[in-house]
């Protein structure tokens, strides 16, 4: 991981909430270029929910087409918070390809997780609230 990035990564759990959303902004701000790093902050973040569900946030806002993969195994993830920010972020990134996973979505445990599911199925779809305007 860049130094740049983990340090960013660590800051993004700064106790001071502007220090934390500093870092956060700086890492939306370099969106796709801090894609590898996302990724692997994401794979490493195995004992911190709270990085795992800006990781996926981050990956849901860069617009990149490589944050689908990483994203659809974070549907896995034993948090449902995670899971249900997965959801959002491919919602985000209108992954096609990720419509198989979030059906399985549909039948988890946790109903955030199956709410943000079903949302995202529909806005890929492209039935989702906008078209009922």
């Amino acid at each position: 991981m860049r130094p740049r990035y983990k340090d960013l990564f660590d800051r993004m759990r700064d106790p001071d909430p502007v220090a934390a959303d500093a870092a956060f902004d700086a890492v939306l701000f370099d969106r796709e270029g801090a894609l590898p790093d996302l990724i692997e902050c994401l794979d490493r973040s195995k004992k911190d929910a709270v990085l795992r569900f800006l990781c996926v946030q981050l990956l849901g806002f860069s617009g990149a087409r490589g944050a689908v993969a990483p994203l659809i195994a974070a549907l896995d993830d034993r948090d449902g918070v995670v899971r249900a920010e997965a959801c959002r972020s491919l919602e985000d990134l209108r992954a096609a390809d990720a419509l198989g996973a979030l059906r399985v979505c549909l039948d988890d445990v946790d109903a955030e997780v199956r709410l943000a599911a079903a949302e995202a199925i529909l806005a890929i779809e492209g039935r989702g609230a906008a078209d009922d305007e």
